[in-house]
């Protein structure tokens, strides 16, 4: 692999680095204290600058009215992006919407590409994936009650789901439910299919409060209800019984979002913890940024950050040569590893900022209340580390 970056990508990244800095940096305090749906009328603005400019739906074929850019090449751009809170959102590569996109356009037959993958293309709808159930491990995703039995050419869907993010304002779910349950093979008896979200039968039942705060809009995490919600056959997404396969191809692809995400989120971390150690005096002499201690912390975020970088350009790079299935092991590892990469980075730039990095002047204790959760969702890191040790093992295993 040419770490080198991408020709198609280079340009880019100058443009969006002053994107975010002129444009998105300056919502921040007007987001972190106060509610996402009120800011909706400025941040629509907003993203139509990012179309005039261009810029709009990297991830998306030009087609789509995207960039076409590969998921190597997406990756530098998410993690510019990721540098704040708000910055997938402008640009409309927001989990889980990109995920979704990701899925409908892959697997996708026209009708469903019509009336889903373009409009939350154009970014005129959102979206949400609704996967993992209350009563069992969402580590494992064969495990489920959600059930979709067919009734003439419908299904009827009755399932209990929660950690829905960004079910309030969505137009439709795409949901996982047992078609086949009594198919021997455990992963092939699971089916994903569309829902529209005015289907009668389906209800919100609530924002989930997450350290302490139950969002709004997009960056919500609902308990859902689907009760006898009746669909057409049409509306399911791929093959019957291919919702696990299904699911792991979204879900390969959305590790390298998130941990590209997070290193972006490492990146403006160490920018804020640099500013303030050395404007920050202790004395008439000294400043923070003259104490070792802090010294030591930021060339040990610095270090752990550009290691965490090459190893998801690597996954990423593989996945587009071989497909997620054939890059398990890397995505795993990225996984557990940037996400605690991710942890102490936040935990030091707190520490430097003391006091104020509590507060919601800067985003930090936002990032470190919300991404807490990278070593829990997409699979914990406990789970990871055992497909990569497994892997590890196998060989050894095989000699006995």
């Amino acid at each position: 692999m040419d770490f080198e970056i991408p020709p198609k990508v280079k340009p880019l990244l100058g443009q969006l680095r002053a994107f975010i800095e002129e444009e998105v940096i300056p919502l921040e305090p007007t987001f972190l204290n106060g509610e996402f749906v009120e800011m909706l009328p400025i941040l629509a603005e907003v993203r139509a600058r990012v179309q005039a400019a261009g810029l709009w739906a990297p991830h998306l074929p030009v087609s789509y009215g995207g960039l076409g850019l590969s998921l190597h090449e997406f990756a530098y751009v998410s993690e510019e992006l990721g540098r704040s809170p708000l910055g997938h959102y402008v640009f409309n590569c927001q989990a889980p919407d990109i995920a979704n996109m990701e899925l409908l356009l892959r697997f996708g037959t026209e009708e469903q590409k019509q009336r889903y993958l373009e409009p939350l293309g154009r970014g005129e709808i959102r979206s949400c994936f609704a996967m993992t159930e209350p009563e069992f491990p969402g580590s494992n995703p064969i495990l489920m009650a959600a059930s979709a039995e067919k009734d003439g050419d419908d299904y009827l869907i009755n399932a209990h789901k929660w950690f829905t993010t960004g079910a309030e304002g969505a137009s439709f779910t795409i949901v996982t439910a047992l078609t086949n349950p009594d198919q021997p093979q455990r992963h092939q008896r699971a089916s994903l299919i569309i829902v529209p979200l005015e289907t009668p039968g389906y209800r919100l039942i609530r924002n989930i409060s997450i350290m302490g705060e139950s969002g709004s809009d997009h960056a919500s995490h609902a308990e859902v209800a689907f009760e006898n919600v009746r669909v057409p056959q049409s509306n399911r997404l791929g093959p019957e019984g291919e919702g696990f396969r299904l699911s792991q191809e979204r879900l390969g692809p959305g590790r390298i979002h998130h941990c590209m995400r997070w290193i972006g989120i490492c990146e403006r971390a160490i920018d804020l913890a640099c500013r303030r150690a050395v404007s920050r005096k202790l004395s008439s002499s000294a400043y923070l940024a003259d104490q070792q201690a802090v010294q030591h912390w930021l060339a040990e975020s610095r270090a752990a950050v550009d290691a965490a970088r090459f190893l998801v350009l690597h996954a990423a790079w593989k996945i587009d040569q071989v497909g997620a299935a054939a890059a398990r092991v890397e995505i795993s590892t990225i996984k557990f590893h940037v996400a605690g990469v991710l942890q102490s980075v936040l935990d030091r730039a707190i520490q430097i900022h003391g006091a104020l990095g509590m507060t919601d002047d800067t985003p930090l204790a936002h990032w470190y209340r919300h991404e807490r959760g990278a070593r829990i969702y997409d699979g914990p890191d406990e789970v990871h580390k055992w497909v990569v040790a497994r892997q590890m093992l196998a060989g050894y295993r095989e000699q006995g």
